[in-house]
């Protein structure tokens, strides 16, 4: 009796052990698996669906490494925020009228770099594994300065990547090979990363100033 009731309970023992690992497992992998299976979707208008398929197909050309879901989400979610940002930013005229009107504060954004901004860190919410972005700029302190983001696959050089730019085309995405673009691109990673702390610290918004835009010059940052 003795020895059945020992062997009953070293059992109980052993299959209490096996339940706290299985929990520890379940705990530790179903995060990682959440982590690595973003959830997030955007509901593109009819007219976007081809266009934003085709931007992914290019994103995933990049290198064998990137995700092709990855590509997916991200041109989804290029679509969906330029759709959004155009309507917030209330977009009237051509980009230089626009401007004007920005610097006159009958509108509060977009200049290209704003637009540039809001879409860095929206790209980065996304936390992507095989995607990296970066800032492009053209011209940069004269008046034809324009600023864009640069997406290419994590590692990949900042030449081999996309541009993804709203300004140009008046709040509507467009995007081509870096290497292709009548202007020639550099990257500003230090400005990239002045935008990526001041929205982590949610400080005020750094001074700049915009000289007025008939075709502007910029001092700091502004759109062409």
């Amino acid at each position: 009796m003795i020895s059945s009731a020992h062997g009953n309970v070293w059992q109980i023992r052993a299959r209490t052990r096996f339940a706290c690992a299985l929990t520890l497992v379940a705990v530790c992998v179903a995060p990682a698996m959440a982590e690595q299976q973003p959830s997030v979707s955007f509901q593109l208008p009819k007219n976007d669906s081809a266009k934003a398929e085709a931007l992914a197909n290019q994103i995933a050309a990049l290198s064998p490494r990137v995700d092709r879901k990855e590509a997916t989400l991200l041109a989804e979610c290029a679509y969906a925020t330029v759709t959004r940002l155009r309507q917030q930013y209330r977009m009237f005229g051509t980009p230089i009228f626009n401007n004007f009107l920005v610097y006159h504060g009958v509108r509060k954004r977009g200049y290209c770099y704003q637009w540039t901004e809001d879409l860095l860190l929206q790209f980065d919410a996304l936390r992507l594994k095989t995607l990296e972005f970066h800032w492009g700029e053209s011209y940069a302190g004269s008046w034809r300065e324009n600023n864009c983001v640069v997406v290419t696959a994590k590692g990949q050089l900042f030449n081999q990547g996309v541009i993804l730019d709203a300004w140009r085309h008046f709040g509507h995405l467009r995007w081509n090979l870096l290497l292709s673009d009548e202007d020639r691109y550099f990257e500003n990673s230090e400005w990239a990363e002045r935008v990526r702390a001041r929205a982590a610290s949610k400080s005020a918004r750094a001074d700049r100033h915009v000289a007025f835009q008939t075709r502007v010059a910029p001092s700091g940052k502004a759109g062409d």
